[in-house]
């Protein structure tokens, strides 16, 4: 891992709020993501399963978490299973975890090699009435491929059929979705990366560069940075392109008079930053150009002011787009009243130009998980990203924070940080370049 380590507390913390919702005499067992092949013998990048990690902070294949506080046998109250080294795959593969390394960053004190999982589970699992199993349930996924959690359910219930299943995911969303402090702090910590890519690419963006070129830019400075990389595979959009809202072929050349919308986030000890920001490719926003980006900064600060505990999520979608939304388009001459009064109610007449909700859930997953029908929390960490797309003027700016709730009120933590978002600051910042 490129990332500095993380304090073994928060791992501690976790596991003991998880803990504490499980019924009595249960055990929960919980696998990590797969090391999936894409060619050949050639293996993707791994990507740690959200879950295990965020319950033991082991960032490696192969491994296995058991929680059974009942267990009468101690050593399996809370163990790990990991893939043993070997003189063959360290020399091939590289490092993996010694059992003192597991300890250290999990805070689990006892470690044993996978090898012995299948017999020691058997036994196990037998003096348990309930077994919690953790499947993707991210409201976001769709289901196209197998996957470590799934396949484990799967055999674990044809093994042990007559125990009580329980879904762990409804306990995991709604304790992943309140950030702890050592998260909060990793999570700036990538957001201080993502500030420092912007930065680069205002200097770098020019008419005639290819998206592709500043696409190669962020990933340099996020590397350079000790960030694993891209938190999800960036949209830099110039042009007609920006209003295509999951653009990812980023081959356009950005032309002289044309925006650049780059949406983007850095992966920094498996947490996320998300970002968007839009630039004027030759350093200076059209009079028109101007409008659109204020009247989408203007939404983005009045929605911040609404993420606050006690909010519906859905129900402040509605209220962003008919309240904020729809006035500043009606401004703009994009839509109007008459539109408005004969809208569809299923399909308001403001979504013609703005299409796609305002905020979701941040965490170790860009898109995080959270119950999204349960009112906010302080420590909730949400984006916030209105957008105005007008393929007919080639025109698509979203602009997009990262804030935290607290009782206090929003905290806008690229704000706190002072990351560029205001016209001036744009123009200013590229014409230094």
């Amino acid at each position: 891992m490129k990332y500095q380590s993380i304090d073994s507390r928060l791992f501690i913390e976790n596991r003991k709020k998880f803990v504490a919702q499980m019924k009595p005499n249960s055990i929960a067992v919980f696998r990590s993501n797969y090391e999936f092949t894409r060619n050949g013998d050639a293996t993707m990048d791994f990507k740690q399963n959200s879950d295990f990690f965020w319950l033991c902070g082991i960032d490696q294949e192969d491994s296995i978490l058991v929680l059974f506080p009942d267990c009468p046998e101690e050593a399996y109250r809370e163990c790990l299973f990991l893939k043993q080294t070997s003189p063959t795959i360290a020399i091939w593969d590289g490092h993996k975890y010694s059992k003192e390394e597991a300890k250290a960053s999990s805070g689990i004190q006892n470690i044993f090699w996978n090898d012995v999982f299948q017999t020691a589970i058997r036994s196990k699992i037998n003096y348990a009435e309930n077994v919690y199993l953790t499947l993707n349930e991210n409201d976001r996924y769709s289901y196209k491929a197998p996957y470590s959690d799934l396949d484990f359910a799967r055999e674990l219930k044809h093994d042990f059929p007559l125990h009580t299943y329980h879904r762990a995911a409804p306990i995991l969303q709604r304790l992943r979705s309140v950030k702890s402090d050592v998260e909060m702090a990793l999570i700036r910590h990538a957001i201080s990366i993502s500030k420092k890519g912007f930065e680069r690419i205002m200097a770098f963006a020019k008419p005639g560069v290819m998206e592709y070129e500043v696409e190669a830019e962020l990933i340099h400075q996020y590397i350079s940075n000790a960030a694993t990389g891209h938190s999800f595979h960036p949209i830099v959009a110039s042009g007609p392109s920006a209003c295509v809202l999951h653009y990812i072929d980023n081959n356009k050349v950005c032309n002289d008079g044309d925006l650049l919308l780059v949406d983007c986030g850095v992966d920094y000890g498996n947490y996320a930053s998300d970002m968007t920001r839009v630039i004027p490719v030759n350093g200076k926003f059209s009079p028109r150009q101007k409008d659109v980006y204020n009247a989408v900064l203007r939404v983005m600060r009045a929605a911040t002011k609404l993420l606050v505990p006690g909010t519906q999520l859905m129900e402040y979608h509605k209220v962003v787009g008919k309240e904020l939304m729809e006035k500043e388009l009606v401004d703009l001459g994009l839509i109007s009243m008459d539109e408005i009064k004969n809208e569809d109610p299923a399909w308001p007449a403001y979504k013609k130009y703005f299409m796609h909700g305002t905020s979701h859930f941040l965490g170790i997953d860009v898109h995080d998980v959270g119950m999204r029908y349960e009112p906010m929390q302080a420590n909730h960490l949400f984006t916030c990203e209105p957008g105005i797309y007008i393929p007919e003027e080639g025109i698509g700016i979203r602009i997009e924070n990262n804030i935290l709730l607290s009782n206090n009120g929003p905290i806008d933590l690229m704000d706190e940080i002072g990351m560029p978002i205001e016209v001036e600051e744009i123009e200013q910042a590229m014409s230094r370049s």
